[in-house]
């Protein structure tokens, strides 16, 4: 069943214009009483076609529930930003894997240095292909990629979640995924270093704002594999694999 998203909707009143529209009328030639699914803020409203017009599709809503493909802890990825082809690579993939919203950081060690205003160039590009991911892999929203923020910025957006997490390659002081307390987290963090890590400085702020290190084995992974192996990890660990 195709699926749409949208930020907003009124249950009386279900109406998908623009793109969307264009793409159900046209491109997938749809009529008056075929299905579709229409995504909010984690909630699937299963519709039929009641009208097409130039611009707009009317539906009538049929049901509705909860999404099956939205975890219910909601994690923010703290990425720190690595050349632009593995950040791509890496977003696409932790929408897949339940990620909520992914925010770009800019940390000491980063080869890639992209300002601000650099940077939100690409943003749009970076949304879509959240966009085509969460499509894929049937999520219930669309994750946002935010614009880049410094390493002090992103120590204060994690305080604001109940459970954050550092992988830091350096064994001293980390602990295995299984050794976090996850019990009532609704939100949490995953930090994640770029190609060069993170240097300890950043690793002592982190965890003296609340973080808890952890630390994935022996091997040292690289900046892409590390945020699915460590969002796999814990989206088993809280059932929401």
């Amino acid at each position: 069943m195709p699926r749409f998203f949208t930020n907003e909707l009124n249950e009386e009143n279900i109406v998908l214009t623009g793109s969307d529209a264009h793409h159900i009328g046209r491109s997938l030639r749809m009529r008056p009483g075929e299905a579709v699914t229409v995504c909010c803020c984690g909630t699937d409203y299963n519709c039929t076609i009641s009208r097409i017009t130039e611009d707009s599709v009317y539906l009538d809503l049929v049901d509705k529930q909860r999404c099956a493909a939205e975890p219910d802890i909601e994690l923010t990825l703290f990425q720190a930003v690595p050349k632009m082809d593995k950040l791509e690579y890496i977003i696409q993939k932790s929408v897949e894997l339940g990620a909520a919203r992914i925010v770009p950081m800019l940390t000491r060690r980063c080869i890639s240095r992209p300002d601000e205003k650099e940077f939100s160039k690409k943003l749009a590009r970076l949304n879509k292909i959240a966009a085509e991911a969460a499509k894929q892999s049937g999520r219930g929203m669309i994750p946002e990629v935010t614009p880049i923020v410094s390493y002090k910025q992103a120590l204060s957006m994690m305080s604001e979640l109940d459970r954050t997490i550092l992988l830091y390659e350096e064994q001293e002081g980390g602990r295995s995924f299984a050794d976090v307390p996850m019990d009532g987290v609704r939100t949490a963090g995953l930090v994640i270093g770029s190609e060069g890590g993170f240097d300890k400085e950043e690793a002592v702020a982190a965890v003296e704002n609340g973080a808890v290190q952890v630390w994935l084995g022996k091997r040292i992974l690289r900046c892409e594999t590390a945020p699915i192996t460590a969002l796999s990890i814990l989206m088993f660990l809280t059932n929401n694999m």
